[in-house]
């Protein structure tokens, strides 16, 4: 057990008591207020509700309307879109680099060849991909995309 001597019981009881005093000189006539500010919430609150129930009866009515008019629309059969023709299959097929179509670069909508590894964040950020095309550049020697005979990166 803890041991107080008379003088510690006589403090605390009068910290105690200034507590009291000074909680009630701090909350004096707040009661009304937060009634007023109650009520006027309820009374908002109840505003807003009659609000919402006259604003969905206009909403049930328009969605009855729209469903209505869907109904009363006559149906139109779908026109089937054009179909291109389909280019022949090349000859040398094995000369042509296989093309992934799912995989794109970063900055265009160019197609990435399926032995290519796409980059990411990572690479970007450790110079992996120099030019931000979505391809990890520390795996080609020499990048010709355009056919000039120059390398297409750029250098840091």
């Amino acid at each position: 057990m803890l041991n107080f001597d008379p003088n510690q019981v006589v403090i605390y009881a009068l910290v105690f008591v200034l507590g009291l005093l000074v909680g009630g000189f701090l909350f004096t006539g707040g009661g009304r207020k937060w009634k007023a500010r109650y009520t006027a919430e309820v009374d908002r609150r109840k505003e807003l509700e009659a609000r919402h129930v006259a604003a969905e009866k206009d909403w049930r009515e328009q969605e009855s309307l729209h469903a209505a008019a869907l109904r009363d629309r006559p149906v139109v059969a779908p026109v089937p879109a054009p179909v291109a023709p389909v280019a022949a299959p090349v000859a040398a097929a094995a000369a042509v680099p296989v093309i992934d179509r799912e995989v794109t670069s970063d900055r265009s909508n160019e197609p990435l060849l399926a032995t290519k590894k796409p980059s990411g964040v990572l690479d970007r950020m450790l110079g992996r991909d120099k030019d931000g095309d979505g391809i990890n550049d520390s795996e080609d020697d020499h990048v010709d995309r355009d056919g000039d005979g120059v390398d297409d990166r750029k250098e840091v």
